[in-house]
């Protein structure tokens, strides 16, 4: 492979084939850990990329070896041009999903089918109505849990993430696990991580350990069953023996995936982060507007990438907060 053909390859020899799209900043939810409360400040419409750019972009990240592409926001769904974007990306040799809060996508089904989307992400991080309304600062409980099941029906393949902070939902970790009784989803729970704006401190974390204690607790030994993850994985994946679905356990914190990270985002203004908890960002849009190759920027983006949580390497510095404000709040980034 010539050099110009490995600009996904970083200095630690991680190969990236996986790029995540953010379409747009805003979202019809509120949640904490995601939006600060005072809100954000959002990118100028004439700052973000248009669905041609999206698309541009995109291909040349396939042309170099990107095999699958998911899209975030925000809340990706909310953006008016959506059908087209759905269809010009479907039009590359990748695999195409979506990240959505579901608030309104039993209105997209069809858009969704027909353009080969079949995994979906949802986050729903509470089964209370009254903590979700508190999370999310919206009253959408019924109508969020009402589309999983219309997902599940339609035959989508439904991952459903649920952020985990200490004294609000960690005693619901067996609730999420038994919807996976009869239902073929897949709960991943996941470390609340430190973004701009969410007051992240690790006190109000449940690790992984604290998770599977839990688990061990509530059933035998014998019938919590560690599945095989797949390749370049996120998280630890297990299942209740005899039940449909499975769970799994996103530790970016405590037990960080960093040595297969197969990962890049591409925010909603046109900056690629080559990690969710890197502070750097490196301008594609503006290139690609002056009509310049955006290769070159690209592989120094990925070769720029720490080994390991954005060069948080320890606990210590993660807990830093010079080190973590810089970035963006989550809803910026792309979920």
């Amino acid at each position: 492979m010539n050099e110009n053909n490995n600009i996904l390859q970083d200095l630690h020899g991680r190969n990236h084939g996986y790029l995540r799209i953010s379409l747009i900043e805003r979202c019809n939810l509120r949640c904490s850990y995601c939006m600060p409360e005072e809100g954000v400040q959002l990118s100028p419409k004439s700052h973000l990329m248009t669905y041609e750019e999206i698309y541009e972009i995109a291909k040349t990240f396939v042309k170099h070896g990107v095999r699958k592409i998911r899209l975030t926001g925000g809340e990706p769904l909310i953006r008016k041009d959506i059908p087209i974007i759905l269809e010009k990306l479907a039009s590359l040799p990748v695999e195409l999903s979506i990240t959505s809060n579901a608030v309104i996508i039993d209105k997209f089904i069809d858009v969704l089918k027909v353009n080969g989307v079949k995994k979906i992400n949802i986050s729903l991080d509470s089964l209370n109505r009254e903590k979700f309304k508190q999370i999310t600062r919206h009253d959408q409980f019924d109508i969020v849990y009402k589309n999983m099941l219309l997902l599940v029906e339609k035959g989508f393949t439904v991952k459903v993430n649920v952020v985990l902070m200490k004294n609000f939902n960690e005693n619901e970790i067996i609730d999420f696990i038994n919807l996976t009784k009869d239902l073929p989803i897949v709960i991943r729970f996941i470390e609340f991580m430190p973004f701009d704006g969410n007051k992240w401190d690790m006190s109000k974390m449940v690790s992984y350990v604290e998770v599977m204690n839990i688990v061990n607790a509530s059933f035998p030994t014998d019938a919590i069953i560690r599945l095989n993850d797949a390749p370049n994985d996120t998280s630890k994946n297990y299942k209740i023996e005899g039940y449909l679905g499975s769970f799994a356990i996103i530790s970016s914190v405590t037990n960080p995936f960093c040595d297969s990270c197969n990962r890049l985002r591409l925010t909603a203004n046109g900056q690629l982060k080559n990690c969710l908890f890197s502070s750097t960002e490196s301008d594609l849009l503006t290139t690609l507007r002056k009509g310049k190759a955006i290769e070159p920027i690209i592989k120094k983006a990925v070769q720029a990438k720490y080994k390991l949580r954005g060069g948080m390497d320890t606990l210590d510095k993660l807990q830093t907060p010079d080190l973590h404000n810089n970035n963006r709040s989550m809803i910026t980034i792309g979920g």
